[in-house]
């Protein structure tokens, strides 16, 4: 049944609505800060995908909890307080957007749990303590932690009781284009893999001309999108800062080096492409 992809998906969706509603079971009944609430929601629902992807091996169970798990975070604390529908729709049309496609873009490529991603196969292919070391924390703990923080301005925004101006309007409307971007980028490179001719070649057409990763580019933008919602209000601390910049850190130190890499051992022209294309922001390429 786990080598088929419909029962997979099937089984991944039981899994996380069980982990969901487990989290929320084990929060503590008495009053605590808010963010503390939602962030040992967040770790639990972690814990707990971690323990089925262990029993499952396949640590791509983790894949969709990056778009998933921030939708009822974000619902909580938009409809927990005393927002106006105006500020509803601000936060919500782009972060729904973000996360209905990148769930959809993993349910249309998700093999099913007989496929495990490049990058945890590398993460664990040590000795047994410490590939389970890499497996908690690199592949589901520390990636929990980032998108924990880089939601965390919109607790600033979604509780402080605030007016919607068009700073907050430009902020959302930034934060849709991003996800815009992501989704073109990711388009444009659906359609070159579908042609059986580029089959080893890479893609430098278009987007991908001017950056190696514009859908990663799109993904960082969207993240500082939410720190420029909350930014907008006023009401958010300079520090909140480090939430975006922690989730740049990510793609630029890991995420990026970890596909050119990977890039770099599959196609013989990529050396070429990396070394005359930006790896994130817009350039035209080098002669």
């Amino acid at each position: 049944m786990l080598q088929n992809t419909f029962y997979s998906k099937v089984i991944c969706s039981l899994i996380y609505i069980f982990a969901f509603w487990l989290a929320y079971m084990l929060l503590p009944k008495n009053n605590i800060n808010i963010w503390i609430y939602i962030s040992l929601w967040h770790l639990y629902a972690t814990i707990i995908i971690y323990i089925f992807s262990v029993l499952l091996k396949n640590s791509s169970l983790y894949d969709p909890f990056w778009s998933i798990a921030p939708v009822p975070i974000v619902l909580y604390l938009t409809f927990n307080f005393n927002n106006t529908l105006e500020i509803k729709l601000l936060v919500l049309v782009p972060i729904l957007f973000w996360a209905l496609r990148l769930t959809r873009n993993w349910l249309v490529s998700w093999r099913g749990f007989q496929h495990e991603d490049f990058r945890y196969i590398e993460l664990k292919n040590t000795n047994k303590i410490q590939a389970e070391i890499n497996n908690f924390f690199g592949i589901h703990l520390i990636p929990t932690f980032i998108v924990n923080l880089g939601l965390l301005p919109l607790l600033y925004l979604l509780t402080k009781n605030v007016e919607a101006n068009i700073y907050l309007y430009i902020a959302s409307i930034f934060t849709f284009g991003a996800v815009i971007l992501e989704t073109v980028s990711d388009e444009q490179m659906r359609k070159f893999r579908a042609n059986p001719s580029n089959k080893g070649k890479t893609m430098r057409f278009k987007l991908w001309k001017y950056s190696r990763h514009p859908n990663y580019l799109g993904e960082i933008s969207f993240w500082f999108g939410i720190y420029f919602m909350a930014l907008s209000t006023g009401n958010s601390p300079l520090w909140i800062i480090l939430c975006p910049l922690t989730m740049l850190a990510l793609f630029v130190f890991v995420s990026c080096p970890m596909m050119d890499k990977r890039s770099l051992e599959n196609r013989s022209d990529y050396k070429d492409y990396m070394d005359k294309t930006s790896q994130l922001m817009f350039f035209p390429p080098k002669r």
